[in-house]
């Protein structure tokens, strides 16, 4: 796995070891990519269930402001700063080590405002639909943030639109896809 492009192109990144991380394919990341092409540049980006950090790392490559790297196993925090060193964005990184309960928690504390928000939880147990409706009333967050998740084909995210939600998109893949989703606000919330 290696970074696609931008100023960190073609750096190899280290993944965690075992089963329990599945790094994003590079044919899937430069797809994701090239539909976020424009909404990258100077953004603040916030890696949930990050594993070995590639996607906010790709997000920096291609001239993303700062990053948020989130993941609750211990061998993935170590490879995510690995990776960081490796491609010279640890001054613009911030690793919370834990849950995403926690990493919420925490930026509530921080000085960040999210433009893209990436998921890649575990399939199949809910933790994007759950971490999404944490993330609805956070001031860290807005209408203008694209979420991003990656999820199983099987996974349904309908529910998201009556809990605050528009799905933009879904882009499938053979085995998997991501959903892009974007927050509605009314007007009396702002």
């Amino acid at each position: 796995m290696r970074v696609i492009a931008g100023t960190a192109r073609r750096i190899n990144l280290k993944t965690p070891d075992g089963l329990d991380t599945r790094p994003t394919q590079d044919r899937i990341k430069e797809t994701l990519f090239n539909i976020l092409q424009f909404d990258l540049e100077g953004q603040d980006i916030l890696d949930l269930f990050a594993g070995s950090g590639a996607l906010g790392i790709e997000a920096l490559s291609r001239g993303a402001k700062r990053a948020v790297f989130c993941d609750a196993a211990r061998q993935a925090v170590l490879c995510i700063e690995e990776n960081l060193e490796k491609t010279h964005f640890k001054e613009q990184s911030l690793v919370l080590p834990g849950d995403y309960n926690g990493a919420i928690n925490s930026l509530l504390r921080k000085d960040y405002h999210f433009g893209l928000v990436f998921m890649d939880p575990p399939y199949g147990r809910e933790l994007a639909e759950k971490a999404l409706l944490r993330l609805k009333d956070k001031p860290f967050v807005d209408e203008n943030t694209i979420f991003v998740v990656e999820a199983g084909l099987e996974e349904d995210f309908s529910a998201m639109e009556e809990e605050g939600y528009t799905i933009l998109r879904e882009k499938t893949y053979k085995s998997n896809k991501h959903v892009f989703l974007r927050l509605i606000r009314q007007e009396n919330e702002k």
